[in-house]
């Protein structure tokens, strides 16, 4: 049987890396959720429901004779209230770099774990300022490949750092696991991160 201190309800490199760093042990399980907004929904109460939905479609992924719990997660990217997904193409990641551009956005990641006859779930958000793009910055950002497959068409700890002109909150949640609110949630579950 493998020997692990949870599963993630998540196929991230970025947030596997990031349990990894922290030396936790790990298996990954897949899930799929309906990542639609109810009608008036609130940003956190969006990031919130769908952290919560992952861990708990994780735990009937768990293989049989696992008990650990399961963590899942996801990342909004708000600007001026509004949601901004991942890119769908280039024309699309153009109006989202350009809404961006020399502006402020917030960053939110949830964090839930379930498992052990409960669930709880922390919300961390952070308030990231990019400095104006260029057009042409922006053509050869996604010719890079990086920003396709990310919510705010940028990643933080690669290419799209260099856009990040100041950011005030957690880096690894923007990244898209905040550690911190991360390592406490683990140790509610008994799972010691240091120590």
């Amino acid at each position: 049987m493998l020997t692990i201190d949870l599963f993630v309800a998540s196929n991230s490199p970025r947030r596997h890396e990031l349990l990894a760093q922290i030396g936790v042990r790990f298996a990954t399980v897949s899930v799929e959720v309906d990542e639609t907004p109810e009608e008036d929904e609130t940003p956190r109460a969006l990031v919130r429901r769908l952290a919560l939905a992952k861990a708990r479609a994780g735990l009937a992924q768990r293989p049989d004779g696992h008990h650990e719990p399961v963590l899942g997660a996801d990342t909004l990217v708000i600007c001026d209230g509004r949601i901004i997904g991942k890119p769908q193409d280039l024309a699309h990641a153009l109006d989202i770099w350009q809404h961006l551009s020399g502006r402020r956005h917030q960053v939110m990641t949830a964090v839930a774990m379930f498992g052990k006859g409960r669930e709880e779930v922390l919300v961390q958000q952070s308030e990231v300022r990019f400095r104006v793009l260029s057009r042409a910055e922006m053509l050869a950002y996604w010719a890079s490949g990086e920003p396709r497959d990310k919510a705010g068409a940028y990643a933080i700890q690669g290419l799209g750092a260099v856009f990040v002109e100041h950011l005030a909150g957690s880096y690894s949640g923007v990244m898209g696991l905040p550690l911190y609110e991360t390592s406490e949630l683990l140790g509610r579950f008994g799972i010691t991160v240091i120590g």
